[in-house]
């Protein structure tokens, strides 16, 4: 199967817990997953295969609830190519 990029803002709401605390816990399912990612200040990329990455992006939706959140709203982009593509090929001319 050909490796996607997906590209997933979790955005928890809550009245009583920490949002950060809430988008840590979305950030532990990416790390438990064992897909390669990469996080910025605003959203996390996966990189794999297309279903995986879309069970991945369903758990953290969990995980934040079960976490404390009130509810949660997700942003996600999906890069997919036939051949293929990853985070190297968009982002690795720019780092030091």
């Amino acid at each position: 199967m050909p490796i996607s990029n997906v590209g997933l803002q979790i955005l928890p709401f809550s009245k009583e817990k920490d949002t950060y605390g809430l988008v840590d816990e979305a950030i532990k399912v990416i790390q438990e997953s064992g897909v390669k990612y990469e996080v910025t200040a605003l959203e996390t990329i996966l990189e794999g295969e297309l279903d995986e990455l879309l069970d991945v992006v369903k758990k953290t939706v969990y995980a934040t609830v079960e976490a404390g959140a009130d509810e949660v709203a997700a942003e996600v982009k999906i890069h997919f190519r036939p051949q293929g593509t990853s985070i190297e090929e968009k982002v690795g001319k720019y780092r030091n």
